[in-house]
This record gives structure tokens, sequence and C-alpha cells, in this order.
């Protein structure tokens, strides 16, 4: 996203620094909470438009702050109502945005980074690389942006009185949140605030593949409702996955686990399972789970949301059946675990989950890897690299 070096990105602010920069234009602290109101409950991206301002206040803001979310790339619309943004964020990096309309709710998907350095197996975002963390104006920008452009588009007023398009976020786009701490927690609060969004800590909902020492500074800092993606029932199947758990092992997640309810606004954490063909949805898979959430030393609460695979080419893994699916959760429900399985949403314009890639410059050279990797299949057979369990 390209601004005047000159100018200051008010998205940029939480509500502590709105006050600190009002404090530095010599202006009072109520300033800030008008200035914030009109900025995300009303939507307001030019100055003259905040008519309760002092003139002096808008003539100052007009020549050293800009309201600026990231310029919207492409905006496609799926035939179940899923509408997804591809949004530009500055040297060539592109990330998305993804809403869900639901009968009784509206959720939008938002990215925190730049494509995803933590390389999920299953994830497509994860193939093209990383290359960096987004900035607090590109994380609220997109709620920013995406509220306001569905108000437009029924023809709903801006401000507290319009009839609100999101009443639900989810930290599910491209990118781990807790690998871009300070800026999403920033996000967070502005999603919270009274006098911006004002969405409850319930209906916020952050997705991590389990950075445990980050879980533990959520709980302290701005705890939200938290899901895991976990996709294995053990170490050795999870660091094949989700390469995170060789320095975080399911110990030491679900330990975090429980060291963050306490201060969690639900009462149970939500474990993210990708069904993966022949992987990972065997009936022992299932009940490894139950022994994992059940029968440590202390059970862990917790609900499974099952999400139906998203194939890509790159992955060499396929989605499991839906007969499996539907056996692999009656195992879960049979045990007390209340258990879902993800409708998937957004297909044909690639919103669906584990699809969102954009374009990215890849910092880490996954794709590069990848075609070394496609080259020694070609030399030593398809099994070489193939996803293999190590059985516990």
């Amino acid at each position: 996203m390209d601004t005047p070096t000159t100018l200051t990105n008010l998205l940029d602010f939480g509500p502590a620094q709105l006050v600190a920069y009002c404090d530095a234009l010599g202006e009072k602290p109520f300033r800030a909470k008008q200035l914030q109101r009109w900025i995300h409950q009303f939507g307001a991206s030019q100055f003259d438009q905040m008519t309760d301002l002092a003139k002096s206040l808008r003539e100052k803001l007009a020549t050293r702050a800009v309201v600026l979310s990231p310029a919207v790339i492409s905006d496609h619309t799926s035939t179940d109502g899923t509408r997804k943004w591809l949004l530009d964020v500055g040297q060539g990096n592109a990330v998305e945005t993804v809403f869900i309309p639901e009968e009784n709710r509206g959720t939008l998907c938002i990215s925190t980074q730049a494509g995803c350095a933590v390389n999920c197996r299953f994830c497509s975002t994860g193939k093209q690389g990383f290359n960096r963390n987004l900035t607090v104006a590109e994380i609220i920008g997109q709620l920013w942006m995406a509220e306001f452009e569905l108000r437009r588009t029924k023809g709903i007023d801006a401000g507290p009185k319009g009839e609100r398009q999101i009443t639900n976020v989810v930290m599910m786009g491209m990118g781990e949140p807790l690998l871009n701490f300070e800026p999403t927690v920033a996000a967070l609060k502005i999603m919270l605030d009274d006098n911006a969004y004002g969405l409850s800590r319930r209906r916020v909902t952050l997705s991590t593949s389990g950075v445990v020492p980050m879980i533990d500074r959520l709980a302290h800092e701005c705890p939200v409702a938290l899901a895991v993606s976990l996709h294995a029932s053990n170490d050795g199947l999870r660091d094949s996955l989700v390469p995170l758990n060789r320095k975080y092992p399911l110990h030491e997640l679900m330990a975090s686990c429980l060291r963050y309810l306490p201060s969690a606004p639900r009462d149970f954490i939500t474990f993210e399972y990708c069904m993966l063909d022949g992987v990972n949805d065997t009936d022992q898979h299932a009940r490894e789970l139950i022994a994992l959430v059940r029968h440590g030393a202390q059970p862990v609460p917790c609900k499974f949301n099952l999400i139906p695979f998203n194939p890509f080419p790159e992955s060499g893994l396929l989605r499991s059946k839906n007969p499996r699916i539907k056996a692999f959760a009656q195992i879960l429900m049979d045990a007390g675990i209340v258990t879902t399985v993800r409708k998937t949403r957004g297909d044909d314009i690639d919103a669906a989950c584990g699809q969102l890639a954009g374009e990215v410059l890849d910092r880490t050279r996954v794709q590069e890897r990848m075609q070394k990797q496609a080259q020694y299949k070609q030399k030593f057979g398809d099994n070489f690299g193939r996803l293999v369990e190590i059985p516990t």
C-alpha cells in the first residue's frame, strides 16, 4: 500500500494511539473518540465529512493525515454469495479477504501476512511462501473496506444506526496471526472498541497453527475466541502436516490451550481438523484425538470443526470421502465431543478454506524448493518425499 511519507495513516492507530496523536496536535482526548467514530462507524475517509470536528482540526488533519485501506485489485462474488477481494499491499504483494454471508450473521475472514511461513502441507497459501507482515492499517483496513463496501452494495447507510453487515471476524486468512503479534492485537482492539466496531470478543476468532508463547501473550493482552489448526492426532503425523509442531509439540500445545481458557470469552477451544483421505481420517486417528483432549493430565474443553480438504495440485493430497468424514465425526460425537463439519463455501472463486493465495513475493523460496521436489520425484520415483505417518 503506497502512502505519502508525510501523511499519517489513521487506520494504523488504536484508541490509545489516536488519543496520543490528537494530544500531539494540541487537541483534547474526546477528539480522538470523534475521529474514531467517523472512521470506523461511518467509514469516512475525507476529513471535511467529519462535520462535528472543529474546522481548525479538519484543516490540520487534511495536511498531515490520511485514512487509507489497501486498494482493491479484484472483487468476485461466488454463486453462494461468498465475496472475495484481492487487495494490493504494495511491492508486488496481494492478500485476500473473504466475506461469508449466512442467514443470521456475516463473517469476514481476514489476512494478517502476505503469504505464510508456516508451510502446512495442505494449505495453498503456504506453498507460495512468505514476504512480510501486514501493518495495523492493512489488517483493520480489510474490515473497514469490507463493511462499508457491503453497505454501499446494499444501499445501507453508514453509521451506528445502519445495519451492520459484518457481525463476526475470523483471523483465518493468509498468514499466521501470532507470528505478526503486535499489529494483529492492535487491530483486534479496534474491532472490539465501542467507538469503532464494538464486536464482542466471542464473535472474533483468532486461528493459530500453535505458536505456544504467543497464545500465552494473547491470553494476557487481548483474549478472543481461539481456534487451533490441529489436523493430526499424534506428533509424528503433525510434524509432517504442520511443521511448527516440531518446535511446539502436542503436549505443549494442549497445555497452552488450558492456560488460555481462564481468560477466553468462550469456555472451550475450537480444534480445526482438515480431513485428508488416507492420511489423518481413520477410526484410529479419531480415537487418538479423543485420548489427546480427554486423557491427558487435564482434559481440554473443546469442540472439533472438521474441514473437507480443498485439493490443489502441489499438495499431493485428496479430500476424505463424505462417508468417511461422517464416520470420523460420529466417533468424536459418541465420545461426547461437540463436532461440526464445515460447509465449503466460495469454491468457485477459490475462497474456500486453504485456498487463499493471491500474489506474494516468495521470500522463503517455497516455490523453488517445490520445483526441486518435482525434479527429485522424476529421478527417484513418485514415492520420494511422500507423507509417512510415524507410529507412536
